[in-house]
């Protein structure tokens, strides 16, 4: 028992000072690579949210196929890890082209929550944009919810 305790202490002792030196050396190419990486992220976000809103406003007509891959497409993006996206110091106080606020990555951050939040709506929207469209604008609120919350702790707003 005590060589097991000794040994997971060693192991998270290795593993706080691997991601210190990590957060003193990231390069600003790798930094720049994250924040655009994140923007390719969330824009591909953008993209289906926009096809699934478009049917729930009546603005095209609403397709269970065309509604199903955005649905499925939020899913996996919701899903994806994204560690590597968010590299301390590639916040908006730290490097331009981002809005991303230090608050993601302050300790008590609830952003693991949001994220969370957002595969739960959009695991629903999967099963509503395949139903009808009906089903589909019943999802909207949540799934737009759960993308403004994370939105609104955590980005800087349009200027």
């Amino acid at each position: 028992m005590r060589k097991s305790l000794i040994a997971g202490l060693a192991v998270a002792g290795v593993a706080i000072g691997a991601i210190a030196y990590a957060d003193n050396h990231i390069s600003d190419a790798q930094k720049e690579a994250a924040v655009k990486a994140r923007q390719a992220h969330m824009t591909l976000y953008s993209f289906n949210l926009g096809t699934l809103g478009a049917m729930a406003k009546d603005e095209i007509p609403y397709d269970a196929a065309s509604a199903t891959a955005a649905a499925d497409t939020i899913a996996t993006l919701a899903q994806l890890p994204q560690s590597g996206y968010w590299l301390p110091g590639t916040d908006n106080e730290s490097m331009e082209k981002t809005r991303a606020l230090p608050a993601i990555w302050a300790e008590g951050s609830d952003v693991g929550t949001k994220a969370g939040d957002l595969v739960k709506a959009a695991t629903a929207m999967q099963t509503a944009a395949a139903t009808d469209l009906d089903a589909l604008k019943a999802a909207m609120g949540a799934l737009g919810g759960a993308c403004g919350a994370c939105h609104k702790a955590f980005r800087q707003p349009d200027s």
